[in-house]
């Protein structure tokens, strides 16, 4: 179990730290992605599925501190990609510091399965965001419809969240 924990955060911090640099994500789609996770907590929804609306919505303030950070000046990569990346994730992290919350009490393939979930959704929420940029760029720099930059990366966490639901039940 702590080897498949393991690994997979390997693979996950390897994912991110290997990004380019970020796309600035709209504040919209980072509230909609925020009034999912708390709508999926309140229903009682499974950890994994709960897990990949927190991992979109950390990506998506990440993206969006780092377009704040580079409006302003910021060039140090350390501001600009590290810490946020530290502090956001680190605080998705703390949730296992809360009383009555245990880490791996509940698994899915031998991993925790709220960890799971952030991993799943921050590589849905990534993928869904950079294909946005490739529609854009493939259309001359614009989207194709209105709010096509919540769109599509919302469409991505919601089929991860579909086939999440199927694995679960």
């Amino acid at each position: 179990m702590k080897k498949s924990v393991l690994s997979a955060l390997i693979v996950f911090v390897a994912a991110v730290l290997a990004m380019p640099a970020a796309w600035a994500v709209c504040p919209v789609c980072t509230v909609a992605v925020g009034a999912g996770l708390e709508g999926a907590r309140l229903l009682g929804v499974d950890d994994v599925i709960t897990g990949i609306w927190a991992g979109g919505l950390t990506l998506s303030l990440f993206f969006w501190t780092v377009g704040w950070l580079k409006k302003r000046g910021v060039t140090n990569v350390w501001l600009l990609i590290v810490l946020p990346l530290v502090v956001y994730y680190g605080l998705l992290g703390a949730v296992y510091l809360m009383p009555g919350v245990t880490f791996g009490a509940q698994t899915l393939w031998g991993i925790d399965k709220f960890m799971l979930g952030v991993i799943v959704g921050t590589l849905a929420f990534y993928l869904g965001a950079r294909w946005y940029v490739k529609i854009k760029r493939d259309n001359g720099g614009h989207a194709k419809f209105a709010f096509q930059k919540v769109v599509v990366p919302l469409s991505f966490l919601l089929v991860a969240t579909a086939v999440f639901w199927l694995i679960t039940k």
